[in-house]
């Protein structure tokens, strides 16, 4: 986890090696599930000027935090998928003001990566995967 200067704020180099792989491998099969729709998701929210940085928050409990996408189980998925940008984070204080900059230099094409922000147990963080190729 990278704090930016900010102790209110979660930042995470894309894929962190502090990631383990147990979890990387439950949120990798996961997205597979569900990959397709949150890439239209990710679409229509860049296309309608919503954000330029959707987010996707992945958790296995209620957060409040972003819209609700696709509740657990609806594709036999293990996660609730949560619809978001980093307005909302930036509001929310999740990423920190000055950190803001920071995060846009860092966010991986939308168009080839989904930003998924999990929320499991013992990790909170930003994690970038790619589509599946069709």
């Amino acid at each position: 986890m990278i704090s930016h200067s900010n102790e209110n704020m979660i930042m995470d180099d894309a894929n962190s090696p502090e990631i383990n792989k147990k979890l990387m491998g439950k949120v990798s099969s996961d997205f597979v599930k569900v990959s397709d729709q949150l890439k239209e998701a990710s679409y229509q929210i860049i296309k309608r000027k919503f954000s330029a940085n959707p987010i996707f928050i992945l958790t296995e409990n209620p957060v409040e935090i972003g819209s609700t996408y696709l509740d657990i189980n609806i594709l036999k998925n293990t996660y609730e998928y949560k619809m978001s940008y980093l307005e909302e984070f930036a509001q929310r204080q999740i990423i920190g003001e000055e950190s803001v900059e920071f995060f846009k230099e860092n966010y991986k094409d939308p168009e080839e990566y989904c930003c998924l922000f999990v929320l499991d147990e013992e990790f909170a963080g930003f994690i970038y995967l790619p589509y599946p190729n069709d």
